[in-house]
């Protein structure tokens, strides 16, 4: 229940969903597309709406979304899609809420070192039949730092679009990808 976790107000909430599995667009089924939505774009709406009947003035909104809402990817559209449309949403909110004090922002994590990036890793190890350490040095490949994000980095950006020092970044793609984008 959504609704039951807003009972009371929240200075800080952050819509933390991400799902997706790799496919090409041609052998994604219209349910896989709508499962990919429902989590990632629809889920960080409801989050944010339910968060906004609650929040004081003053509060932050955060989204985290990631590097392929900034430039898409091969074999990931519909995850591509939804993240974009998080951004888009973020965007919108931002303006919306401003007069507020309220400040609505996306944090866009590369590979971040966690159940995901492992099953991304796992599916390279499993298509190209190579070992887990150069399965990560591909899904990492485009990232400068040649390295998977520490959950503590996009945790660290988390707190610094709360602070008091982050009252005028609204509307913002906060990057947090070892120079990908």
């Amino acid at each position: 229940d959504v609704a039951a976790l807003f009972a009371r107000p929240f200075d800080i909430v952050i819509a933390n969903a991400g799902a997706g599995k790799a496919k090409k667009l041609v052998d994604v089924s219209l349910a896989d597309w709508q499962a990919t939505l429902d989590v990632n774009l629809t889920g960080t709406f409801l989050t944010f709406r339910e968060g906004l009947r609650v929040m004081p003035k003053g509060g932050r909104l955060i989204a985290i979304a990631s590097t392929a809402a900034l430039q898409g990817g091969s074999n990931i559209a519909p995850y591509a899609a939804s993240k974009h449309g998080v951004l888009g949403l973020v965007r919108s909110v931002a303006r919306e809420v401003a007069k507020s004090g309220i400040t609505c922002n996306a944090i866009c994590p590369g590979f971040v070192d966690t159940e995901m990036a492992d099953a991304a890793a796992q599916s390279v190890m499993d298509r190209f039949d190579v070992p887990r350490e150069k399965a990560v040095s591909m899904i990492t490949s485009g990232n400068p730092m040649a390295r998977l994000i520490a959950p503590e980095e996009v945790a660290a950006a988390a707190l610094f679009l709360a602070s008091d020092g982050a009252s005028s970044v609204n509307g913002h793609a906060l990057s947090v990808s070892g120079g990908e984008v």
